[in-house]
């Protein structure tokens, strides 16, 4: 590598992990606005002596160390789907690691769970993130009390009104506004920590283990405060396919575990200088007039934190939708450049729904602390079980030491999340019950459309068989191509069956077309198409696709050419079938009654495939079947 080389790329990497620093470290990094607070609240019995700040500073930084440091940036990032991370990613990578179809279906059943406990993440990470920030304004002044919720509310409402626009141009300043908080953050935290250095004890991990045992049941319930200042770990290996693994650990170890271990150790020399600070220690360590461009920068912090959210919803939706866990929805890429940035028009009114009701029903974020936690860290073991399964089938590593990297981590989230769920009553139920709800959706969408293709598989007449029946007496040809769309690779497709029915007439060239998606993350173009010809102008392809691409047909058509098949997109028309699912008491598919209804509704519901496989709409003729289930 010459210096010139070596240059370019140091330069690529620093931009890289500046980009980083603003995607993948924004939850992360506000949860300062808040962790310190949570941990000691009078409301866990615990006393604010000093040997328990120690004590709660000390959990705090190991719990960092352990979750952050060693699970995800050491251990699950190396777990990577072909440089892809993410809970979809590590799915689709134990689940094809695994041969028995036993854990399969535990490791399917897993990685749904987790998914959809993210949505509550999703949730609940942009209301708790916006609102702690917006709640600095009490430490000024009483006068706005009445106002934070509405504020609150008003900056998420735009924040959700703007994802249409994309995130290109406001991307570019998340980095740098990020690095001023980071900075703020360890600064601060080294001013106090300088007013009162025996703070630096909490390193000692004896004090946490004090801690987490030393005040009875308090300190099991504790945890689940001390489990805020872990919130975002996920996003690190979620976002490793933007940045790879190197700007993130760069990142991480250069300056966000810094600044957050600094500020956590100077809000706790806070509190042992002054116990009455628990108020709002975050706040309450800035001199009064650095409050309100604390304010300000805070805000745009947690801004930043649920943008990451809101855009990591956006890609796990997308790739659910692509493995068949959700109905189409319609995805609009909205960079030319850069295939990450994508916006779902109705997923973001539904998390703008969800968040609103979440900030107005809780009223505080001391409130959706307490519900916070549950999504969290239930996302966090369901990624601890399957990197299981990914390092002892995929990696062939022997059996015990597998059970002893990934059980030390799994009793750790176990203990969190045990302690979350001691918060149910107090709004803990609130991501699970929408986790619930996410879950059944996934599940019926992706049994139902098991059994939709059984269906149609049943009813279908062999492609081969069928065509050498109709040439012997062919129907008269037409100028032009034809593209059947299908699912069933080599079964007649109902569009064609209706068209010569109704029409009369066969084009002078037929296409099979049928999209698979693998369970990788991209399929390079020279694997994207697969052509088999069938005899008098007809041919099945095969468009592969991975579960990040975008399904564009008409891009997929032109990488035939050099197999031999070009396509005029103007002399070419695309025919699809749009089953129409009808639930029919007559009929056992082995799911509850109510559940057929669910995915029949979902099934009228769901996305245009024109928009999805990006077709031309003036080229593209539906036409309908039923389907009883």
């Amino acid at each position: 590598m010459t210096n010139n080389d070596s240059h370019v790329q140091q330069s690529s990497t620093a931009a890289l992990t500046l980009l980083a620093l603003g995607v993948v470290f924004g939850d992360i990094g506000t949860s300062p606005l808040y962790a310190v607070k949570e941990t000691f609240s009078p409301d866990h019995g615990i006393p604010l002596t000093s040997a328990n700040i120690l004590g709660g500073l000390s959990t705090i930084f190991w719990s960092l160390m352990i979750v952050v440091t060693l699970k995800y940036v050491t251990l699950i990032m190396r777990a990577n789907n072909k440089g892809e991370g993410g809970i979809m990613a590590l799915l689709a990578l134990a689940f094809s690691a695994a041969r028995d179809t036993r854990w399969r279906k535990v490791i399917l059943g897993l990685g749904v769970t987790g998914a959809a406990l993210f949505y509550g993440d999703a949730v609940l990470t942009p209301a708790i993130s916006v609102l702690s920030a917006v709640e600095g304004l009490h430490v000024g002044t009483t006068l706005f009390d009445a106002y934070v919720v509405p504020i609150a509310v008003a900056v998420l409402v735009m924040l959700f009104a703007l994802q249409r626009r994309g995130t290109e141009v406001v991307g570019k300043l998340f980095g740098p506004i990020c690095v001023l908080w980071f900075v703020a953050l360890g600064s601060i935290g080294v001013v106090h920590i300088v007013n009162n250095p025996a703070v630096v004890a909490a390193l000692n991990p004896l004090y946490a283990l004090g801690f987490v045992t030393g005040h009875g049941f308090a300190s099991f319930l504790v945890l689940a405060a001390v489990v805020l200042a872990i919130t975002g770990a996920e996003a690190l290996y979620a976002d490793m396919g933007h940045f790879g693994k190197g700007p993130i650990r760069y990142a991480w170890f250069g300056l966000v575990l810094p600044a957050l271990v600094l500020n956590y150790f100077g809000q706790g020399a806070l509190l042992i200088a002054n116990p009455a600070a628990i108020s709002n220690p975050f706040y309450l360590a800035f001199p009064s007039w650095a409050l309100y461009p604390m304010v300000a920068l805070a805000t745009a912090a947690t801004v930043i934190a649920s943008q990451a959210t809101i855009s990591g919803a956006y890609s796990i939706t997308r790739q659910a939708i692509q493995l068949g866990y959700l109905p189409r929805m319609n995805v609009v890429h909205t960079s030319a450049r850069e295939i990450g940035q994508i916006y779902v028009p109705t997923l973001n009114w539904i998390l703008l729904g969800a968040v609103v009701a979440a900030v107005i029903g809780f009223g505080s974020s001391s409130n959706l602390a307490s519900a916070y936690g549950v999504a969290v860290v239930g996302t966090m073991m369901v990624d601890t079980v399957l990197t299981f399964f990914v390092i002892r089938w995929g990696w062939g590593y022997p059996l015990l030491l597998c059970v002893f990297a990934t059980g030390f981590f799994f009793i750790v989230d176990a203990a969190f999340f045990s302690a979350s769920l001691s918060k149910l009553h107090h709004g803990g139920w609130f991501p699970l019950t929408m986790g619930a709800l996410v879950f059944i959706a996934m599940i019926t969408w992706r049994q139902g459309r098991t059994i939709l293709m059984t269906r149609l598989r049943d009813s279908s007449v062999p492609l081969a068989a069928f065509l050498e029946s109709l040439m012997a007496n062919p129907p008269a040809r037409v100028p032009g191509t034809a593209v059947f769309l299908t699912s069933a690779w080599g079964a007649v497709p109902h569009a064609l069956l209706h068209n010569l029915a109704h029409n009369k007439v066969l084009h002078e060239r037929v296409v099979f077309l049928t999209v698979m998606v693998k369970d990788e993350p991209y399929v390079p173009d020279a694997e994207r198409v697969r052509i088999e010809p069938l005899g008098h102008e007809c041919y099945q392809i095969m468009a592969t696709f991975g579960f990040k691409d975008r399904p564009d047909v008409p891009r997929a058509l032109e990488q035939c050419k050099p197999l031999g098949l070009e396509f005029q997109l103007m002399r070419t028309s695309f025919f699809l079938s749009r089953e129409t699912v009808i639930a029919s008491a007559r009929v056992s598919t082995g799911m509850a009654r109510w559940r057929d209804r669910l995915f029949a509704t979902m099934q009228r519901n769901a996305g245009n495939a024109v928009e999805y496989f990006n077709l031309p709409t003036n080229r593209v003729i539906e036409l309908g079947t039923q389907v009883e289930i």
